[in-house]
Formats: C-alpha cells, structure tokens, sequence
C-alpha cells in the first residue's frame, strides 16, 4: 500500500504564500493522476488541483486558478501544490491523493495538512 506524506502547511497571513509538498512512498507506483483536496471546517471536502501524471495536464477548481499551481518532480515521485494570495476562504486542512493506474476513483490520501490563513 503507497503511503503518500504532506507537508508544507502553516500559518499564512491572507496576501501570503505557501508551498505544499506530497511524496508518495514507493517509486513504482503506477498512478494516473496526483492532486490536491481540501476540507475546510463544517464543509466537505473538495477538489481543489490536479496533474496526469504521465502528460502533465492539470485541471484545477475555479475559486483556485490563477492562484495556485500544481506541479510534479517524477525523480523526486513527488506533487507540488504553490499557493499564491492566499486568502482566509482558503484554510482548510488539505489532502493529497493519487488516482491508481486501473482505478476509477481517488484511491490513495495522505493524512492532511493543515493550512491557515489569518486576516
């Protein structure tokens, strides 16, 4: 079973930036997609960015474009989430997940990270 591993969250002031990092434990795990989701407190969680792994296509949610981006390492077996003008909307605790080859859902998470934006 890949384990996958977050880290990066914080305590951010809203304007502010944060980086989050996702690896996933073993190097040979076939995956055709890794993302991000998020839950913020009361809420579901919800997609928030993700990457094809082989091609590289992302796709993110509409209150995150233009601010975060999503990005790979495959040397590194890693996943990259780059939060730009974060705002307070956006504290939430965030997962990493990955789409197994043959899967037809998110298959894997990461325990979460916790982001916090403060005003």
């Amino acid at each position: 079973q890949v384990q996958l591993a977050e880290s990066g969250g914080g305590l951010v002031q809203a304007g502010g930036s944060l980086r989050l990092s996702c690896a996933a434990s073993d190097p040979t795990f076939a995956r055709l997609a890794m993302g991000w989701f998020r839950q913020a407190p009361g809420k579901d969680r919800s997609f928030v960015a993700s990457m094809r792994w082989s091609g590289g296509s992302t796709y993110y949610a509409d209150d995150v474009k233009g601010r975060f981006t999503i990005s790979r390492d495959k040397g590194l077996n890693s996943v990259y989430l780059q939060m730009n003008s974060l705002q307070t909307e956006d504290t939430a605790i965030y997962y990493c997940a990955a789409q197994q080859v043959g899967a037809t859902r998110w298959n894997h998470w990461g325990q979460g990270t916790q982001v916090t934006v403060s005003s």
